[in-house]
């Protein structure tokens, strides 16, 4: 085997490997949602297949011929690496959650196999360049610190570009068919041409499966697995699902129609305020129905909304009619990044309800970054968050907690057996930058549609913190603190 080979095959083994541990949070998204916790359990599983396969390829290397090792691998990595899309999409439905437990299964099932088989191929090719023992250290370290940099290369150009430029499956056809190929190379050279057509047979049979089939998404963004879904009882309206949550709901024909419970609750919420138009600031767009409703009911008001991903802002106006202009604008960028640039004082009133699957981004949580949705906020304005949590309710708790060090007033509005711990759902957290939260008003807007909901008082609201730690950016364990159905 030549040098240059050699090292592309090291180069090109490790990039692939990773590429696959980046797509991986991308395909399970929309059965595990994108959190921490996914992040590690793919990071973790991966790791534990790149030490197995280095182990075993090292192992086999001495005692059977690399040369014959090299093409089997690469095809049974390649056809592993195309499998994993099928894998997931027939496993995820069935999963009964998305603990650690059920993170580590799914990405074991699907991933393991192909992080093993490709992590065997580097010590094998080392063996075969390995020409005397005086040159070892060269021939291990040389070998070693290009796989890390063709490892590099793969994370890179992944989380940098290929996320963004192509949906997930494309991408795995590519690099799946591309390895099996390399490994059919590798078996024609050693002439064992039954097993070249079986593989080429396989992977044809595979890549045009995976192109066909089609996967759970309408659309794939560079952050979000996104599917619109018509409502059977109501022609007009149509459910925004991003991942595993359903984010959003949209009445075509009613923008003045909110569907969601909380949805209510943060306009109920809104509408006591002081009659006539308002200047409101959005954290997360979704569906954009509570900035489309707020210019229908409140004629003159502008919102501005800050969407981490540009392409649901395309789809809010393709698929829901949203018009954009003065009144209403859109701003893609992270809403941590973007709130330093607003002026003091600018907006009525703030609303968060941005989520990455049942999380509220920790770095959207802290004190440090509720501080400064207070410097943007007028006297007499407010916040209102979205909150989605179940019992014993902690990250809920240590939210309310966070608004506490703040805010001079904070009402938690949620049915009485959320606050008492018996189940969970979306909470809504209202804080006051001075003076108080009108409760009246809002319980009055609550009980004219005869929901069962608790707008807590200030004692209730300290009850309900408890001796919760405010969320500070130093620590924000969010998707810990969050319980999950």
């Amino acid at each position: 085997m030549s040098l240059a080979v050699a090292r592309l095959l090291v180069f090109g083994t490790s990039a692939v490997v990773l590429v696959l541990e980046i797509l991986a949070g991308r395909l399970m998204a929309p059965y595990l949602g994108v959190t921490l916790e996914t992040f590690t359990g793919v990071i973790g599983v991966v790791l534990a297949g790149i030490a197995l396969g280095a182990w075993a390829g090292g192992i086999s290397a001495d005692r059977v011929d690399p040369a014959r090792l090299l093409g089997p691998l690469l095809v049974a990595g390649g056809a592993s690496a195309l499998a994993s899309p099928a894998i997931v999409d027939a496993i995820g439905p069935t999963l009964g959650g998305d603990g650690p437990l059920q993170i580590i299964w799914l990405t074991s099932v699907a991933f393991l196999v192909p992080s093993i088989l490709l992590s065997a191929v580097p010590p094998i090719v080392i063996k075969l360049r390995l020409r005397s023992i005086e040159e070892t250290g060269t021939v291990v370290g040389s070998f070693s610190a290009l796989g890390t940099i063709g490892a590099l290369v793969g994370t890179f150009v992944t989380g940098f570009i290929l996320i963004a430029a192509a949906p997930s499956r494309p991408v795995v056809i590519a690099i799946g068919i591309g390895t099996v190929a390399a490994g059919i190379v590798a078996l024609a050279r050693t002439r064992r041409w039954q097993a070249v057509a079986g593989s080429v047979a396989a992977v044809l049979v595979a890549a045009i499966a995976l192109a066909v089939v089609p996967g759970p998404c309408d659309e794939e963004t560079k952050y979000y697995c996104v599917s619109v879904r018509a409502d059977d009882t109501r022609p007009s309206g149509r459910v925004l699902v991003l991942d595993t949550l359903r984010h959003s709901y949209v009445d075509l024909d009613d923008p003045t129609h909110l569907e969601f419970r909380y949805t209510k609750l943060m306009a109920d919420a809104v509408a006591t305020l002081p009659p006539g138009p308002l200047d409101a600031l959005y954290l997360g767009g979704g569906g954009f129905t509570l900035p489309v409703h707020l210019r229908e009911v409140r004629p003159g008001s502008t919102a501005d909304v800050l969407e981490i991903d540009p392409d649901l802002i395309e789809l809010a106006a393709d698929e829901f009619g949203v018009e954009f202009d003065d009144g209403l604008t859109a701003e893609a960028g992270d809403a941590r990044l973007a709130l330093p640039s607003r002026a003091d004082g600018a907006y009525d009133v703030v609303l968060g309800d941005a989520f990455g699957s049942l999380s509220v981004p920790w770095h959207l949580t802290t004190v440090e970054f509720v501080s400064e949705l207070r410097r943007v906020l007028a006297p007499g304005g407010l916040y209102v968050v979205n909150l989605i949590d179940y019992p014993p309710a902690d990250f809920a708790r240590a939210e309310t907690a966070t608004l506490l060090e703040v805010f001079d007033d904070v009402a938690v509005v949620a049915p009485a057996d959320y606050l008492a711990g018996e189940r969970g759902g979306n909470f809504i957290v209202v804080a006051a930058v001075d003076g108080t939260i009108d409760r009246a008003a809002l319980a009055a807007a609550i009980e004219t549609r005869g929901d069962d909901e608790v707008v807590t008082d200030p004692a209730a609201t300290l009850e309900f913190a408890g001796d919760a730690r405010p969320l500070v950016d130093d620590f924000a364990p969010v998707d810990q603190l969050l319980s999950r159905p």
